[in-house]
Order: C-alpha cells, then structure tokens, then sequence
C-alpha cells in the first residue's frame, strides 16, 4: 500500500497556549553590513534535535547562545526549565541521548577558529534532567579536572566515542562505538571499532566485541545485543557480519546475490531480518532475509528511486515502513495493520502537505516528538500523544520565515539529449506568474551519492523572495535512482553530467517558465564546478556564474585535497574520474577559460580540504594569463562550506548583488 503526499500547503493555527519556548532568548546579530533579506536565510535554526525522555516527564532541546550549542532541559507539563548545559570557552554541546528516565549523554564539541564545523574527540558528558551528577564517561584526558570545576574526567583512551545504543530501559549502562586514533589525534575509519558497555554514572567500561571489518556500522538488537556490523573492505566493496554464539559471521557466505547490502532492521524471528539491496544495478529494494537458510523474500522496490528513508518502531525495532521520493514523497507499507503504521498515517493526515518525521518517543510509544516539513516549512515540531490522540505545538525551527510567504517546489522531468529520464525541481516565486522569470540554475554537489529533494531551500528560496526561479537536477550520476543511474555518470564529469544540466535548462525555457535572456548558474564543490563546466560548454546560455568551493582542475584532485589523501579516496577518483590525462584536461574549466564568456563570481574558504585553495588558485592562474575579468570572495576561516552564520549572510549578499546586477532585477 502506498500513500503519496503531494504538495498541498495548509497552514496550522498554533494556539499561543501550545508553544514551548516561554523564555526569550538572543539570537546572534549578524554582521551589520549585510542585507537583512541575507540575514534572515543564513540563520541557523532556533531549536532543533528536540527530544522526550524515557517516561514523557522531560523535553530536551538543542538552541543556540552566543552562536553556540546549548541544550535546554523543560518539564514536558509546564515547559519551565529544569536545566541547561552550556560549556565555557570554545565548546558547546554536540549530539546528545536520554540513556535512562532522568539522564543524558552528550558529546562536548569544540569550535576551532581554522574549521568550517565542530570539532569532536570523543569526550562523552553525563547529567541528570536536574543538573546533578555531572560526568565525564568517556575520553583521552582522563584524570583531569575540568577547569574550574570539581568534575573528575575517566581514564584516558585514544579512541573517539559515539553512543551506539542507549539501552534507555538500562538504568545503569549504554553501549558505545570507538573509533580508535590514528598516531596523531585523527580518526582512522579504516581500523576496526570496538564496542563497550559503559556505566552512566561511574564511566568504568567493558569491551564487548571488536568489528571485523573498517567504517564499521553496528546494529543491535531490543535487548541490547550488538547483532549485525555493515563495513568496506579495502576494494571499497561492502560487506556484512552478523554475530552468532559472540563470534562474527560473513554473509557472503549466505550468496544472496545482492550489492550495496545493509540490514535495516529485524524482522518477526530471531534469524531473520529486513535489509537492503540491489540486483543488477537496479534501485534499492527491501528484502527479508533468514539468516540461516539465506532465503530471501523482496518486500518492496520502487522502479525509479531509492529508498529516502525507513521507519523503524524503536521498541519492537521492525521496520513498517519506506519513502520513496521521485517527485513528491509516497510512502509504502510493510504492515499496514502494524501500530505504528496507522500512527505514521494519522499524522500524515493530521498536517496535510507536509513530511514527517518521529524524532524521538517515550517508553512504550506513548508521547513522540513528531517534526513536520515541506518544500515552504523549514520544520516545526509537535507532541503526539499516542493515547489521546492530540498533537500539541512546540516550536518551529525558524520561527522568523512565514512557510505562507514562501516559494513552491515542483517536481519536473524530462528526456535528455541521449533519451535518458531525468528528474528535478524548479522552484517558483510566491506571488508571480510563472512565465518568462529569471533563472537561477543550482547543481548539486557530489555528484555521486546526493541527490536532490522535495525540500525547503533557505539558499533557493532567498532567490525566490527575490523574483527568481531556480533549478535544481537530478542529472545522471546523481544518487538515489539505482546503481545504473548513477555509474552513468562515471568518467562523465564535464561532458554528459553537463549535458544534463544543459538540457535540463533548456527544459524550463520551452515550458515558458524563464526567459532565455536570464540565466545565471550557482553551485558549491562539485557543483561549483559544473558552474563552470556548463558555462564553457553553452557559452550562450548563461549570463553570469558563481563557483563556490568548486574543483576546476581534475588532474589536481589527484595530487591536493582529503579525497586522494586515503587508499578509498584514490580507487574512488579512478572509478569516477580515470586517468585519461587528455580527457581530465578536456573536463577541468581551469585548462578551458579561453570558451567562458560569462560573469564570474568565485567563492572560497581558506581552510577547504575537500576542494583546496589550489583549485581556486589554479582557476585564478588560467583566468589572469588571458586578463578574463572576475570578482572573488574568499573567506579565510572557512571550509568546504559556510558553518557561521554571519560569513554565510555576507556570501549570500554578494550572490544576490551579483545576481541582481547580471539579470536585470
């Protein structure tokens, strides 16, 4: 059975009486010479990661101050708060878990001046709802004191931690995983991780088991047995364990004539489960599998795309339901007579229009905390009392943007120059005809693995509030729509990827939607490049284009930047890219300038690893030998992509001014 949710936009009233924040709170001013149009798309969200403790007596939550972390603890009845963590200096809390009815775990995370993101090393703090008990449980420095403080850290260990599992019905233990270091403090995915059982309140740990395979991915069972261990080999092929009498497993052992194999989930029996699985280069299906028979039953697969997501009931945990998103999200259902199949239906047609996702429950799935969102919604966040059936309001993550005022997303498709199907969005101003607009072409980045969405854009719809259209494609190499789909797109970088984007574009001005005298392209990291790449190879097409964080030179990724800097990374970029050094000159735009006759804006952070300074340096060099005119914008503290709000805001305003000044607005 499939429900298919399509792009209706009710607004919900919200009775004041519902709202959770009682309290103000500062938001971080923004630089003051940027526009307030750019302000106001580049803030970060108000609340997010809200969550409910075990019994429904508490809600936690995630807001920021003095642009960092800070996690709120309320009474779930009044919504008064019971405490907050926030850590002095450079640190701020990270991801965080209510490991039994009155505790939470967190990691401490420290914002570093040279970084574009938080930096984490795998120290793991413990609280109680009221403040009490405070602990370190896990990490390096342990023995000393945090400063200016009485708490004690735990033994030091050269790993980094991550919560694996909770175990929130274990008032006394949660397991985790542990990424051992490397000689320096980096993490090194490549080695096995091992699982420990740590106590809450004292931080003593013992170890469970050690994976048998790198980037290694557990799974555990309702009573809290690691089970399953997803990890690549060193040929970048995935392999699956299951642990059996404590020893590991190999699944190639069941042939089950399957790649990209993941367990999702456990089934009804103790030897089967719910994973996923492509044959023959088709889209992910769902199977369920027996463990010891290695007989296999597809459940579901969908023939365009892959799976979005899969909804798992976290006190069974059994999968009972998968999105798909080719256009608009649809949902099928692997019991619908499953309780909280008929909860997810409920709720879809409880806030119609919008996407939802559980992001946390209670015990016994009496109260969840429900996200809703759509292509205008950025999120809001409710209460679903389960008993009651009631849904209470809580908070929107960005309160400040009338979802009433934004722009629509519309799914599109069309037949390439090759016969292929592609797909897409073209987001549309609020308020406009839909005819002869101006355009805003927006390539992904990637271009293997992401894909584009159904989703609310801050980014696209600043563009749209503005009078602009803006395309987005899902051109061939992009992820999501099968095996097949997305190797076409190998060793095709800067030619059929482009030719995509190209006629993708050329789509929306026959459909009468843009004026063909309009154009301008916009992308980050590859997509920054593809920027580029299509304004060399349709001269004509566009009149300006911004990189962002893009690679220029091909052959250079080879030599700079953190992909070929790991054994994976090299194999990757000789799947992806070869070593034709004829053809890495044709797709580079650093070795192509002299075709380029558009305005150009580059944009890029000092500090980028994915796409280092010498791409942009080797764009510069190419463009100043034929004296090519262009504007620059390059933020020194930054990396590959814009993690503070205010050097976000100031990227954002000079897009707009050179958006503006090249298409006439």
């Amino acid at each position: 059975m499939k429900i298919t949710l399509h792009g209706s936009h009710i607004r919900l009233t919200r009775p004041l009486g519902l709202l959770l924040i009682s309290f103000s709170l500062l938001a971080t001013s923004l630089a003051a010479e940027t526009s307030l149009i750019a302000q106001k798309f580049s803030r970060g969200a108000e609340f997010s990661d809200i969550k409910i403790s075990p019994t429904g007596d508490y809600i936690s939550a995630i807001t920021k101050h003095d642009g960092k972390n800070k996690l709120l603890i309320l009474d779930a009845k009044t919504k008064k708060m019971h405490h907050a963590v926030f850590f002095p200096g450079n640190a701020q809390v990270g991801n965080y878990a209510w490991v039994n009815d009155e505790r939470i775990v967190l990691q401490k995370e420290y914002l570093k001046g040279w970084q574009d993101h938080p930096i984490y090393y795998g120290e793991l703090f413990a609280v109680n709802a009221n403040g009490s008990k405070a602990k370190y449980l896990f990490g390096y420095n342990g023995g000393e004191k945090q400063t200016g403080s009485h708490i004690k850290k735990q033994s030091p260990i050269r790993a980094t931690a991550y919560i694996l599992d909770p175990l929130p019905d274990d008032n006394r233990y949660m397991l985790v995983n542990a990424i051992p270091w490397s000689s320096s403090r980096n993490l090194d995915y490549e080695k096995h991780q091992d699982v420990y059982r740590v106590d809450l309140y004292k931080g003593t740990r013992k170890k469970i088991t050690r994976a048998p395979i790198g980037y290694s991915r557990f799974l555990t069972d309702n009573d809290g047995e690691v089970r399953f261990v997803t990890g690549e080999d060193k040929n970048n092929i995935t392999k699956i364990f299951y642990r059996k009498d404590g020893d590991w497993q190999n699944t190639d052992k069941l042939d089950l004539e399957l790649t990209d194999f993941s367990p999702i989930s456990f089934a009804d029996d103790k030897n089967s489960i719910y994973a996923a699985g492509r044959e023959q280069g088709q889209t992910l299906g769902v199977y369920k599998i027996n463990l010891e028979t290695g007989l296999k039953k597809q459940i579901i697969q969908d023939e365009t795309v892959d799976p979005s997501n899969f909804w798992i009931n976290q006190e069974t945990k059994q999968l009972y339901a998968v999105e798909f998103e080719s256009g608009y999200p649809e949902y099928a259902f692997v019991n619908k007579k499953e309780g909280h199949a008929k909860l997810l239906k409920q709720l879809l047609a409880s806030i119609p229009g919008h996407q939802v996702r559980i992001v946390s429950e209670s015990r016994h799935s009496k109260k969840l905390i429900i996200m809703a969102f759509n292509d205008r919604n950025p999120g809001d966040y409710y209460v679903f009392d389960t008993t009651k059936i009631t849904l209470e309001y809580l908070a929107s993550k960005k309160s400040w943007l009338d979802p009433e005022l934004m722009a629509e997303v519309k799914p599109i498709s069309f037949t390439s120059r090759d016969g292929k199907l592609i797909h897409g969005y073209i987001t549309l101003p609020h308020g406009k005809d839909a005819k002869n607009l101006p355009l805003v072409v927006n390539p992904h980045g990637g271009p293997h693995g992401p894909r584009d969405w159904w989703r609310f854009d801050p980014q696209n719809q600043m563009l749209a509030r503005e009078g602009m259209a803006v395309l987005q494609v899902n051109f061939r190499g992009s992820g999501g729509y099968g095996e097949s789909f997305q190797a076409a797109g190998y060793l095709k970088w800067g030619t059929d990827i482009q030719y995509d984007i190209i006629d993708a574009t050329r789509y929306v001005i026959e459909q009468g939607y843009v004026d063909k005298n309009r154009i301008c392209i916009v992308g980050g990291s590859f997509g920054g490049y593809s920027a580029l790449q299509s304004s060399i190879l349709a001269p004509e097409l566009f009149q300006c284009a911004i990189g962002f964080a893009g690679v220029y030179d091909l052959e250079l990724m080879f030599e700079e930047g953190d992909v070929q800097g790991r054994k994976a990374g090299r194999k990757y970029l000789k799947q992806v890219l070869g070593t034709d050094e004829a053809m890495l000159v044709k797709m580079s735009p650093s070795h192509n300038v002299d075709k380029l006759k558009v305005k150009l804006l580059l944009v890029h952070g000092g500090e980028d690893e994915r796409a280092p300074v010498e791409q942009l340096e080797s764009l510069e060099d190419s463009l100043k030998a034929i004296n090519y005119p262009y504007k620059k914008l390059v933020m020194s503290n930054e990396g590959h992509g814009f993690y503070n709000d205010s050097h976000r805001a100031k990227y954002y305003d000079e897009m707009l001014s050179f958006l503006k000044e090249n298409l006439n607005i």
